[in-house]
């Protein structure tokens, strides 16, 4: 009996492949997108009413994406995606005659019991987002018109302008309720919080805090810094929401347990730093953590060989940062690092240098200042901050924001039209060097190679990697940076103005009472000046509004060339001063 069930199955799974291939066939104007839906769905109730043997629903599955699938993109490909992915996991399992989308048995195992859960959230997800086909967009609506597909980014149904665009649109994007922005039930660190609702929904500290990326990152235009209006206040998501009224800090590093929250101490203000060039920086970053990751596991093999311990230099493209000693047993002392984490991972980004890549950076603040969760940190179908939407960022969105960021243009020089102007400028940049500003403004650094890959390497955590993707997506940047001098090694020099280490900055500048990331309040990475003039006000808090203040607020390891700049004649000073305000992104001009 068991026999004919199967083989009566067999046919029809038969019969409905070839019925949607005929169906296809003979109805070419049949929306790709609503096709791929109802095949999933009666997939569904195929399962459900056991009509389906193992063998066939994998057929059925292979139709799903081999035939289906590729006419797709958006937010429904990867939602059937996911389907088909935890549905061939439970096809495979020859764990029933007819597989099912739910529990069966309290005697299965966890394993059996998970990729049942899996598929049943995944086939959920694919009717959440089916049900959204083809619906007329009437009054309120979402800013967000169309997701993208992080599998239709790695099957290459995307072009790299196109992702730019979508970046671009995300970027400007005035987000609202019906996007998923807002996080009732989150705080900006991701714990459970009170309910919020209006007009308790934003908070200017706590957050969310603004509607658009590009609220805060406009000038000279989207992309860039921000005017002191538009500082964020780092740390003060954690709290549920701060209002001053004899409000308690609980948290750990805070001594006095009746600590009462105040401006100061609730969290640290922060000016907005531009993201021109930052695909440059990005580059940068990874090629100097390979070096130094080299350096550290030769220096290790040697210590196995020899049975000694071995000392090492870490140093990358000129700039030190410290040593390391390498033991046999496999312990490396790191105690003299210097500028970088022990794990010896290059973070350009945050004035503190604590953000691996543009990924993480994107993914922080969306949630941070928008309320926006992507789902491959909270997975898909989920609404972890209780607001009623589900998969409010998906995986592709987020990678067409790096994209968008990453291509934005390289800063440049823009030199005075005059003789005597230039020779300020030139008599400027001599000084620079001299007094000792480029020990740690670097003016140009090597990159070997202009070739961004995303995700990236060194992306930790739920931020997506390289070996959860199918294909990398991979684009030059010589394209968008096309005017960069070449050394002798056919190297890319890059006008940075910084080493991308981290140094302590003295008194002036330790002004804030939280660490970020466990670094001190006192140390700050190296600002990068390329660009920098287009985007007062200056400092990690904005509160320099000349290049002169900036300059003077230096201490620390810069003690040295802070007094040298102070010494100078006003006109020597004057011609310093006038270099650096050549330091421009060209649409500001």
């Amino acid at each position: 009996m068991t026999g004919a069930l199967m083989n009566r199955s067999a046919l029809y799974g038969l019969l409905a492949v070839i019925l949607l291939a005929v169906v296809a066939c003979g109805n070419e104007s049949t929306d790709p997108v609503v096709a791929l839906c109802e095949a999933v769905l009666e997939i569904d109730d195929d399962v459900l009413a056991e009509r389906l043997s193992p063998e066939d629903l994998i057929q059925r599955l292979d139709y799903l994406e081999l035939e289906l699938l590729p006419e797709v993109r958006g937010e429904v490909e990867d939602a059937v995606d996911r389907f088909i992915w935890n549905a061939r996991e439970v096809a495979e399992s020859s764990t029933y005659d007819y597989p099912t989308f739910q529990v069966l048995s309290y005697l299965d195992t966890y394993e059996q019991m998970a990729a049942h859960v899996h598929v049943f959230e995944a086939v959920n997800d694919v009717r959440w987002n089916c049900a959204a086909v083809g619906r007329e967009s009437l009054g309120d609506a979402p800013v967000i018109a169309e997701h993208v597909s992080q599998r239709g980014i790695e099957y290459g149904k995307y072009t790299i302008n196109e992702l730019i665009d979508f970046g671009h649109a995300l970027f400007v994007a005035s987000f609202n309720s019906l996007d998923g922005a807002g996080r009732p039930g989150l705080t900006g660190s991701g714990e459970s919080r009170t309910r919020l609702k209006s007009p308790d929904n934003f908070n200017r500290i706590s957050g969310p805090d603004a509607n658009a990326c590009s609220g805060c990152h406009n000038m000279p235009s989207a992309g860039g810094g921000g005017d002191n209006v538009a500082n964020g206040f780092v740390r003060g998501e954690e709290f549920d929401f701060v209002d001053f009224d004899n409000q308690l800090d609980e948290r750990d590093e805070v001594e006095l347990e009746d600590a009462i929250v105040n401006l100061r101490n609730v969290a640290n203000e922060r000016n907005t730093l531009g993201m021109f060039g930052s695909g440059l920086i990005e580059l940068l970053a990874r090629e100097m953590t390979a070096d130094l990751h080299t350096i550290r596991d030769e220096a290790l093999e040697t210590a196995k060989e020899s049975d000694q311990p071995v000392p090492a230099e870490l140093i990358t493209k000129g700039v030190g940062f410290g040593s390391i000693t390498a033991h046999a047993s496999g312990f490396i002392d790191t105690t003299l690092v210097e500028g970088v984490d022990y794990d010896l991972i290059i973070r350009p980004f945050h004035q503190k240098g604590v953000v691996t890549s543009l990924r993480a950076f994107t993914n922080n603040a969306l949630n941070s200042h928008h309320g926006l969760q992507t789902y491959e940190r909270t997975g898909a179908g989920k609404d972890p901050d209780g607001d009623g939407v589900k998969n409010e960022i998906t995986p592709g969105d987020s990678t067409a924001l790096v994209v968008f960021q990453a291509t934005l243009p390289t800063p440049i020089q823009l030199l005075p039209n005059t003789k005597k102007a230039r020779a300020v400028v030139a008599k400027g940049e001599q000084l620079f060097s001299s007094i000792g500003c480029s020990v740690c403004h670097v003016q140009e650094m090597p990159l070997r190679s202009l070739i961004f890959t995303e995700p990236g390497p060194y992306n930790s955590g739920s931020d997506l990697g390289p070996g959860q993707v199918d294909a990398l997506l991979e684009f030059d940047l010589a394209e968008f940076s096309p005017d960069l001098p070449i050394n002798d090694d056919g190297e890319y020099l890059i006008p940075v103005f910084t080493d991308l280490k981290r140094h302590k900055m003295g008194s002036d500048l330790n002004n804030e009472v939280l660490e970020q990331d466990d670094v001190p309040t006192d140390v700050w990475l190296t600002r990068k000046l390329w660009g920098f003039a287009s985007e007062p006000p200056f400092l990690h808090h904005g509160r320099a509004t000349l290049i002169s203040e900036a300059i003077e607020a230096h201490g620390g390891e810069s003690q040295y060339t802070r007094d040298a700049f102070t010494n100078l004649s006003e006109t020597d000073r004057n011609s310093l001063i006038e270099f650096l305000k050549t330091l421009q992104i060209e649409s500001s001009s």
